[in-house]
């Protein structure tokens, strides 16, 4: 099944919100980061003469330097694929290219992660903002769904890349790991094992493509993975609102390390009185204005719900996250 698609010069926020994310629907924006300075001047070879001595993380484990990377990127071949970068993360990496970023892709916004009330140890208003880079051929190394319940919106900045997409429905047929329940122990989607995982010949796939500027809206436990056509840049976040937020708390408070069963009920007390407080605020009236004034512009800095209501852009800006 092909994704959606939709022009983001004909879709709104609040439709986008109400069709899409609060549906937990799949959906492409067309032109959704057309805004972006990156679009225009971002290449494999701008990131290897900026930031060519620079080392930086591509894998679990795995550092490179930049130089050493896009080579291997540039060379990369369907039949002989390179290494795939998805652990580096611009806020604490390499703040350096957020003014490329911005004015900020509103369907992308971070929404509860970029709200003052949020604990410290989630309260990310980048989204967790990653890079992701990829020569023809590489991949995303698993099938996957996002953790901790995450929506995620990956806009693509330079270059073509497949998508296919499954839904949560079908979580039976993609074999998940016991460890690791939001990982499929499926190699490789596209060409399965179908004698050791018979189930997977039942699942609908849902794909796309993306170009420079579209941006693809993965909802929470949408399991997903990304294939590069040609060499390729783009861009990762997550975001959290009511939607998502029970199974946000569900997944943070179970078996809790070192938290006995009275300490985890009161995390999840908390953090379940929390998400009702945002959703009230999220819903106080003058939400709708694009710059609120008044008690509607304290509101909107308590939980922001697009990036207009955020006062300014030092938070975006932060270089100390971990």
């Amino acid at each position: 099944m092909a994704v959606a698609r939709r022009k983001a010069s004909e879709l709104s926020y609040e439709t986008f919100l109400r069709e899409y994310v609060e549906a937990n629907v799949p959906v492409v924006v067309e032109g959704a980061g057309a805004m972006f300075p990156a679009t225009q001047q971002w290449t494999p070879e701008f990131f290897k003469s900026r930031f060519g001595s620079k080392q930086v993380n591509i894998s679990y484990g795995e550092k490179m330097t930049f130089s050493a990377f896009i080579d291997a990127v540039i060379a990369s071949r369907e039949d002989a694929p390179g290494p795939y970068m998805y652990r580096l993360f611009i806020g604490p990496h390499l703040p350096e290219l957020l003014p490329y970023l911005e004015p900020q892709n509103p369907y992308s916004f971070p929404r509860r992660l970029a709200s003052p009330l949020m604990p410290s140890r989630w309260k990310r208003p980048d989204g967790y903002l990653k890079l992701l880079i990829g020569g023809t051929g590489g991949r995303f190394p698993v099938l996957h769904y996002d953790g901790e319940n995450a929506h995620a919106a990956i806009t693509e900045i330079y270059g073509d890349k497949e998508f296919i997409l499954y839904s949560p429905d079908d979580s039976p047929n993609l074999y998940p790991k016991q460890d690791m329940p939001n990982q499929s122990r499926v190699g490789d989607p596209q060409h399965p094992d179908l004698e050791r995982f018979p189930l997977f010949a039942h699942a609908t796939q849902h794909h796309t493509v993306l170009h420079p500027g579209d941006m693809v809206f993965v909802p929470a436990r949408w399991w997903h993975a990304a294939r590069v056509l040609s060499p390729s840049v783009s861009i990762c976040q997550n975001m959290y609102d009511a939607s998502n937020w029970r199974g946000f708390v569900d997944e943070i408070c179970r078996d809790t390390e070192g938290l006995g069963g009275l300490k985890r009920f009161a995390k999840k007390t908390y953090m379940s009185g929390l998400g009702a407080l945002l959703s009230a605020l999220e819903r106080a009236p003058g939400r709708g204005r694009e710059r609120p004034v008044g008690v509607a512009a304290l509101v909107a800095r308590l939980a922001p719900i697009r990036s207009t209501d955020v006062a300014d852009s030092s938070s975006w800006s932060m270089r100390d996250w971990t």
